[in-house]
């Protein structure tokens, strides 16, 4: 039984797809669901005169925020199911599956472009990453 389900997003309407059927599994199961949000390691923000108008640390911060509000904002399809929220920064095939670690995943579930078995496979996108390396199983919905 997958007690504890780690969902990662970005902000598509794709990769929300996947919400109603992992609401379905952890309503059944009394899951957990973890959303995640991966960003990238943001720079200094320099203003064209050469000043730093904000620091890496105060970029995370902010991103930070905004991927947590955005992560509240689409939770409305998991009413009644523990949800956490995090977000990290980096290489988001790697961050998936280091959240999956942290997290003691049961299930990653993730959702994909219609392609074939065989083109997934082969494929180098972060879904294909996920796919390949995780050592948990992959839930994958096919948009």
């Amino acid at each position: 039984m997958a007690k504890r389900i780690l969902v990662p997003l970005d902000r598509t309407s794709t990769s929300e797809a996947v919400l109603p059927f992992v609401s379905d599994l952890a309503h059944g199961a009394g899951s957990t669901v973890r959303l995640l949000r991966v960003e990238p390691v943001p720079n200094n923000v320099v203003s064209d005169s050469g000043r730093v108008v904000a620091y890496t640390d105060q970029e995370m911060a902010r991103l930070e925020a905004e991927g947590l509000a955005h992560l509240d904002a689409i939770a409305t399809p998991l009413q009644g199911v523990p949800v956490e929220r995090v977000v990290r920064f980096g290489d988001p095939a790697s961050e998936i599956l280091t959240e999956a670690d942290t997290f003691g995943a049961d299930v990653i579930a993730l959702t994909t472009r219609g392609r074939s078995w065989l083109r997934h496979t082969l494929s180098r996108g972060i879904v294909a990453q996920v796919f390949r390396k995780s050592r948990v199983p992959v839930l994958l919905l096919r948009q």
